[in-house]
């Protein structure tokens, strides 16, 4: 390829960590995070009260101590994986062809600085890659929207090309797979519990067509049209493809939903009443995913390594082990390889 023709820019956009574990950088993020209209679907000042006087003050402090048990001496998880990622993809990826920047949808790096390199570089197309498995207008939908913030004041406006999920990929299923059959090689476990973060009801319904969504067994237990960019019939679909890459039997796999904030009703199963029913059951030892991540990060850590596991041992569980994130594994790379290849 001639060194003067114009490469395909590759954006892969995370969610977001604070820039260190200050209670103030904790604030900020989590400012910039809720404040965002597609997380918390409230109107601005009823959002900006609750975000600014309500949750960063009373919460930071809180998820400063969390942090602080997650980060490393690389710093946060989720930024120093993700940036391992792009290490990894560049030396797979024909470089003559492509230029790879990462991103952060809140704090650092941001998507205007990710978006400026690849402006600058004059590429002639960019692939945006939100690195959320399923969509959801919180996750996926919110870095859209960033992106055409910032692209839309440009005076030339490059082919810009969004995957927006990669929820039955085969290399992700067997990424995942091949991480869940590591941890069972060593121990057998009574259940097999996945674990997706949560969302609101209200959240799901409004994506839904043609009032198709009622979020239970009948729209979510099949995948088709109707509910591609339905959330929670991504998850359950992920859910039972693992399940059957792992040779699952069906009666020992449980999805279910984490990270509630606030008092309206999210999606369920929620993870909390889980744990309380398989505890009820006799269940024992427990393997648990978390596919909605692909980076290790407070929400799989703390949340589900730690708080989770708490919870179950004092309900009288013996083993509550998870399965790390993807992370930079190899067939993780050479899923997000072909994701840009074939979308190039």
């Amino acid at each position: 390829m001639s060194k003067n023709k114009a490469k395909t820019g590759v954006l892969l956009v995370n969610l977001g960590t604070p820039d260190s574990t200050a209670t103030g950088d904790v604030r900020k993020y989590l400012r910039e995070f809720l404040m965002d209209g597609r997380v918390i679907d409230f109107p601005f000042i009823p959002r900006w009260m609750l975000v600014n006087l309500i949750i960063a003050p009373f919460r930071a402090p809180k998820s400063a101590n969390e942090y602080r048990k997650l980060w490393t001496d690389r710093g946060s998880p989720l930024l120093f994986h993700t940036e391992d990622l792009r290490d990894k993809l560049v030396q797979k990826l024909d470089m003559e062809r492509y230029q790879v920047e990462i991103a952060m949808r809140y704090q650092s790096p941001s998507i205007e600085e990710g978006l400026k390199k690849l402006n600058k570089s004059n590429v002639k197309k960019i692939i945006v890659l939100p690195l959320f498995p399923q969509y959801a207008s919180a996750t996926n939908g919110s870095v859209v929207d960033k992106v055409m913030e910032i692209a839309r004041k440009w005076q030339i406006i490059p082919s810009i090309t969004f995957i927006n999920n990669f929820v039955d990929h085969p290399l992700f299923l067997e990424a995942w797979a091949e991480l869940g059959k590591e941890m069972m090689e060593t121990e057998e476990y009574d259940m097999f519990l996945f674990s997706y973060h949560g969302l609101p009801e209200r959240q799901i319904r409004k994506g839904s067509v043609d009032g198709y969504c009622q979020l239970s067994d009948k729209c979510c237990g099949n995948y088709t049209k109707k509910n591609q960019f339905c959330y929670r019939g991504q998850c359950f679909h992920t859910t039972r493809l693992i399940a059957g890459k792992l040779g699952l039997q069906e009666d020992k796999v449980v999805t279910c939903f984490q990270s509630r904030l606030g008092k309206d009703p999210w999606i369920k199963p929620y993870t909390e009443d889980m744990i309380k029913e398989l505890a009820g059951k006799g269940v024992k030892k427990v393997l648990v995913f978390s596919p909605a991540f692909v980076a290790d990060c407070l929400e799989t850590t703390i949340e589900v390594g730690e708080e989770y596991k708490e919870e179950f041992e004092e309900l009288g569980g013996e083993k509550w082990d998870l399965v790390p994130s993807l992370n930079s594994t190899d067939k993780w790379i050479d899923c997000v390889k072909d994701l840009v290849e074939s979308n190039t």
